[in-house]
């Protein structure tokens, strides 16, 4: 028997009742590091900022930061950023985000480019992208067939999301700009 057969398996009834900040991978509790850096929490505003201003006539789209993204019962994950569009009025989001952003943390990094990777092409969310916050550039992931395509790294580039409901645009130069030295 492996050692996680042990473990109590989880849902999101289950979930919702903790206290502090928590994933839920298909049963399992994954404790969110303390509350994010300053420049973390600085560079997901920036994204939000821009895609709200970008998608501000589009009546169908919202643009969220950390809300609870829910795949299944047992599974709950937490974007930094996600612009979601015809999603019902939920506690949460239950339907595949046009965009996510996820700004790694040294502690989140091997699930934001593993796990959640695997989970948001599998749910078929349009874009990925994964920023590095140390770096100041940004991966950016597009689905296509099925499967993630890497379409750059981005630090001083625009990079337009043709593919989402609503057409935004982000200036990575200007996301990153106040934090280069």
């Amino acid at each position: 028997m492996a050692a996680l057969d042990y473990l109590k398996h989880y849902t999101y009834e289950d979930y919702r009742l903790w206290e502090g900040k928590w994933e839920l991978y298909e049963g399992y509790p994954i404790a969110m590091s303390p509350a994010p850096m300053i420049e973390h929490q600085a560079i997901a505003t920036k994204f939000i900022s821009q895609l709200d201003s970008e998608t501000e006539g589009c009546e169908r789209c919202l643009v969220l930061g950390e809300e609870d993204y829910k795949l299944a019962d047992d599974t709950v994950l937490h974007p930094d950023v996600a612009l979601i569009c015809d999603e019902p009025h939920n506690a949460y989001i239950t339907k595949a985000p046009e965009i996510i952003v996820e700004v790694i943390s040294p502690s989140t990094a091997k699930n934001d480019e593993g796990y959640k990777f695997q989970k948001y092409e599998a749910e078929l969310v349009k874009y990925y992208i994964i920023v590095y916050p140390k770096e100041l550039y940004a991966k950016v992931y597009k689905l296509k067939d099925g499967k993630y395509r890497k379409q750059g790294d981005f630090s001083t580039q625009s990079y337009t999301f043709e593919e989402t409901l609503c057409k935004a645009n982000i200036d990575f130069d200007r996301v990153f700009k106040r934090f280069r030295k």
